[in-house]
């Protein structure tokens, strides 16, 4: 007899492993589903003020990196105080690996100025100074071959510039590079110092006398 033709039924509708894969990976939004809102872009003002102070967050990581660098800096010298070689050699000689206390006493002077102008800086939410002087505090510390302690505020240090960089970057392609009060463009024009004195006007033909 003569087998009864195929029909479609319910094993056409069993999707395949495929499709099984992608619908768990993918995920699609349920039917009828509005799609997400897109933020807003930020205003003129907005940028303005975003590059011109740090935000909290920026402002928290300042003002928490002060005082462990502060706390960094003391026990960094005191431990280099403690490791540093005798000052003359057994034959009386002057041992040149021996630096003067009064030297580690002017670095951590220095390095805790630097922390108190971070503390400054992060206070009234200065995000470039905030860059630049974590940066040196990094630096400073990774000369002292302490690179654990330095590397991190490296990091910080370059973090800021890169967010401060950016922006003024947005403020730029928002304003078209203008700034309010310089008539529009970046910076003011400057007034032509040359004098050129006033052309001299023909004279008119006299009346007839009549």
């Amino acid at each position: 007899m003569p087998s009864a033709p195929r029909t479609s039924g319910a094993s056409d509708d069993v999707p395949t492993f495929r499709q099984r894969l992608s619908r768990l990976v993918l995920k699609p939004a349920p039917a009828g589903a509005s799609p997400a809102p897109v933020a807003p872009k930020p205003s003129v003002e907005e940028l303005e003020d975003a590059n011109r102070f740090a935000n909290d967050k920026e402002r928290l990581i300042g003002l928490l990196a002060a005082p462990v660098g502060a706390l960094i800096a003391f026990l960094v010298i005191h431990a280099d105080v403690g490791e540093d070689p005798v000052q003359f050699l057994k034959n009386g000689a002057t041992n040149p690996k021996y630096t003067s206390v009064a030297v580690y006493h002017e670095l951590l002077l220095v390095l805790l100025v630097l922390c108190v102008l971070l503390m400054v800086a992060a206070w009234f939410r200065k995000r470039l100074f905030m860059g630049v002087l974590t940066a040196l505090y990094g630096l400073a510390i990774f000369n002292l071959h302490w690179w654990g302690f330095g590397v991190p505020f490296v990091l910080v240090g370059a973090w800021y510039l890169v967010r401060a960089y950016r922006a003024q970057r947005d403020l730029k392609e928002a304003t078209g590079g203008r700034t309010r009060g310089t008539g529009g463009s970046g910076t003011a024009p400057m007034a032509s110092k040359r004098y050129t004195p006033p052309s001299a006007r023909p004279k008119g033909r006299q009346a007839p006398e009549s």
